[in-house]
């Protein structure tokens, strides 16, 4: 979604150092999205070829199941109060929206109170075509807004809305070659652009890429092809010497310091971010040691975390290291509720991804992560309390919330507790992404 002209990356953040650090999350997150108290957010990515985030896909939850409470009307009625009170610039970082529309959305012009350049509105497949829905269509795309078929099939009878459509959504999982050969005909006959759900790895990725589809809706980027013996970046004990710094209590400065000056590249990245930390100060951060001292030891071993995962992550997409930082965020302020460590739960987020952002195989790379070993099992995908906070997250990206129940249950931790962090971890990545100066392109 379009955001505000203004930079953000002055927005003022909640004090890691707070004892209630997670009741600060929530303070930040009712500021940004005020209706998060009794409702979820679900956001999918959608990307293009060249794997660049080019909008999202909004669900939002009522309650802890895995649908909406009420009927489909009442799902969109919430869903349009939610992107009006949460904001949609809050929800997209400058992509489109694309959201599921009923057909008392369409036909009432529910969904004209959203803004007609940044919203992609999906026609349910339940749907049915018939005037009133065409003529309510046809409206709503000379009103500037763009209309997706959702689970398009070639005998769909959404046909009568071809003329429509500026995208064509194909469920991947449940279609074979011939059907979405058919449909790629009809799309290059009407001109719309081919959009593959539920791709989950680099192989759907590639073969819907040929068979001339241009964007793709899943999490196929965190699974690149794995190479066993790929080799170990150059400097990995250096990094891995950072991260058992990162870890230790207290802080080493005198051990962290000479290890991120002597990559000069990770060390810019800590300085942008540190100046950008430390706007409050009229000194412009200039070494590692001066921007522990400007922006405090918690939020250093932050910053210094994003500054390693993005080094990193070179030459990766940029929504796989947006996706660690989200983890990251997300685990950290989730911890203190679960009586886990918040500096651990951090970095296990924020590695939670490096076997991707490497393409070797986590099995290789945890014998040399300085953590202690339950942490280290958790990133081979050991169970435990430990590893709550991380599969938490997971099944929240997925639009899983079964397991909120489950950590609501066992630790008291309220429905909107998890809404609050898990909003304010999105808010908190979008801006540490801008001040990298990797912000995604405009849509």
């Amino acid at each position: 979604m379009t955001q505000s002209h203004a930079p953000e990356s002055r927005t003022e953040l909640p004090s890691e150092s707070s004892p209630a650090f997670s009741d600060e999350s929530s303070k930040k997150a009712a500021e940004l999205f005020p209706s998060h108290a009794t409702r979820f957010l679900a956001r999918q990515p959608i990307l293009d070829a060249a794997r660049t985030v080019i909008g999202y896909e909004l669900l939002f939850r009522s309650g802890w199941e895995n649908f909406f409470r009420g009927g489909a009307d009442d799902a969109t009625l919430q869903m349009l109060d939610n992107c009006v009170l949460m904001g949609v610039d809050n929800l997209t970082q400058r992509t489109l929206a694309f959201i599921n529309c009923t057909r008392e959305a369409l036909v009432e012009r529910m969904v004209a109170i959203l803004p007609p350049a940044t919203t992609v509105l999906e026609v349910l497949e339940s749907v049915e075509p018939d005037q009133e829905v065409r003529a309510a269509c046809a409206e709503l795309r000379a009103l500037g807004y763009r209309l997706a078929l959702d689970d398009f099939r070639a005998d769909s009878p959404h046909q009568e809305l071809l003329s429509e459509a500026a995208y064509l959504k194909v469920d991947f999982r449940l279609s074979d070659a011939r059907e979405r050969s058919r449909i790629v005909k009809l799309a290059k006959s009407s001109g719309a652009v081919l959009l593959a759900e539920k791709i989950e790895n680099m192989e759907e990725f590639e073969e819907a890429q040929r068979e001339g589809f241009q964007l793709f809706q899943g999490y196929f980027f965190c699974r690149p092809a794995i190479l066993a013996e790929r080799e170990l970046p150059a400097n990995w004990a250096n990094y891995m010497r950072l991260v058992g710094a990162l870890a230790r209590e207290p802080l080493n400065m005198a051990e962290v310091a000479p290890i991120v000056e002597a990559e000069a590249s990770l060390c810019y990245r800590l300085l942008r971010l540190a100046n950008s930390a430390a706007v409050s100060s009229r000194k412009a951060v200039t070494s590692v040691r001066s921007a522990m001292v400007l922006v405090g030891d918690a939020r250093f071993r932050t910053l210094a975390a994003i500054a390693l995962a993005a080094h990193m992550g070179r030459g990766q997409p940029e929504v796989l290291l947006q996706l660690a930082l989200e983890r990251a965020r997300f685990c950290r302020n989730l911890a203190p509720l679960l009586g886990e460590d918040p500096n651990e739960q951090c970095l296990l987020g924020l590695l939670s991804l490096l076997s991707a952002m490497l393409r070797i195989p986590m099995a290789r790379l945890v014998n040399s992560l300085p953590l202690r070993e339950k942490a280290k099992c958790v990133l081979l995908g050991a169970e435990g309390r430990t590893a709550i906070p991380l599969q938490l997250i997971t099944a929240l990206e997925a639009g899983d919330w079964t397991p909120c129940a489950e950590v609501s249950s066992r630790f008291g931790v309220s429905e909107s507790q998890i809404s609050a962090i898990y909003l304010e971890a999105l808010h908190w990545t979008k801006t540490h992404v801008q001040q990298l100066g990797l912000e995604g392109r405009e849509h």
